[in-house]
């Protein structure tokens, strides 16, 4: 096995191991939202579709990037999480595609289309390796593979500094960044891997031709932690809560909303939580760790779980009035003061 495949495998038993990588910090429990016990709607006929790099989606949700490599299990990861998101309607993004730049027999992880030919699907680069001989022909690599609708460049100094083999040069990105943005056929999305966006970065990206960012806050798993269980130090744990909430980052976002359009991501748990953050400014809502469980079981566990969701966002927007969801994006006049 790969050294790249090992870590994916070290990662994943380290979400499914450690109780504490889940922080439940997200800060969502703190908004309260107005209850309309006359609602003037039938919940039959409640609206949730959305829309994302011009697709219909059934709900503001996105299975966020998770996992690929060469393992036979991490390729079974992706198929049952494609084969859910297709059957579901929501878009899907992969893990780190560094995987099958390094290893080709990773490749075949990320071959997804087949399974989702309908849904948007987003590739997935670390920012850093364009510091590291990564350029438009990996990026462009990425995105055929996966026959890739858009392209996340994700932005993970914390853990690449915690990571025993990190990448840590992140001179000069934004620069690299908006080469790519410029000659890339599919959007970019800049993200966080958990410790969110500042107005700093989002300005930085902005001028670099980024539209599309996820803020990707703390709250949720930590790879702090993660990478503190492979490290020989104790930085990971010192630094395991690190960062801006999803709901910080999203309020910081505000003054950028008519400039890009933000994914919200990082902690959130269930339909209320997503209610709530695209109330407070998210297009989207990406999910990881509550499906990771569900793909190692089958296509179908995931496919329940994406339901309950589904339900429970259905049910909050029932109970808010609103008929539909559109119209909860930055409709803070649903939050109580």
């Amino acid at each position: 096995m790969s050294q790249i495949t090992q870590r994916k495998q070290d990662h994943i038993d380290a979400v499914l191991n450690d109780p504490q990588v889940e922080r439940q910090q997200s800060e969502f429990d703190h908004i309260k939202l107005m209850h309309r016990a006359l609602p003037e709607l039938d919940f039959a006929q409640i609206n949730t579709q959305s829309e994302f790099l011009g697709h219909k989606i059934a709900f503001p949700l996105m299975i966020a990037s998770m996992t690929g490599g060469a393992a036979q299990n991490l390729q079974q990861i992706n198929q049952h999480l494609a084969e859910a998101a297709e059957a579901c309607q929501v878009p899907m993004a992969v893990g780190s595609q560094r995987a099958m730049i390094q290893d080709q027999a990773a490749g075949e992880s990320f071959k997804l289309r087949q399974y989702a030919p309908t849904v948007p699907l987003i590739a997935n680069i670390g920012a850093v390796q364009l510091n590291y001989g990564f350029g438009l022909e990996q990026a462009r690599r990425a995105v055929e593979t996966l026959q890739a609708d858009a392209l996340y460049l994700h932005l993970n100094p914390l853990q690449e500094v915690i990571q025993p083999e990190g990448d840590t040069n992140f001179t000069q990105l934004a620069d690299k960044i908006a080469q790519l943005v410029e000659s890339l056929e599919v959007p970019v999305i800049l993200k966080e891997v958990g410790c969110g966006l500042s107005p700093a970065d989002i300005e930085l990206g902005l001028q670099a031709g980024v539209r599309h960012f996820d803020v990707a806050g703390r709250g949720g798993t930590s790879w702090s932690r993660i990478e503190a269980h492979r490290a020989s130090n104790e930085l990971g744990f010192l630094f395991q809560d690190w960062g801006l909430t999803t709901l910080q980052s999203l309020k910081l976002a505000a003054p950028y909303q008519n400039q890009a359009d933000f994914i919200a991501s990082g902690g959130i748990r269930n339909g209320m939580d997503m209610i709530k953050a695209v109330i407070m400014g998210g297009r989207l809502c990406g999910i990881a760790a509550p499906l990771l469980a569900p793909a190692l079981d089958s296509s179908q566990s995931v496919i329940d779980k994406i339901e309950q969701f589904k339900q429970e966002f259905a049910t909050a927007q029932f109970l808010l009035g609103v008929a539909n969801s559109d119209a909860l994006h930055l409709n803070t006049g649903l939050v109580l003061p």
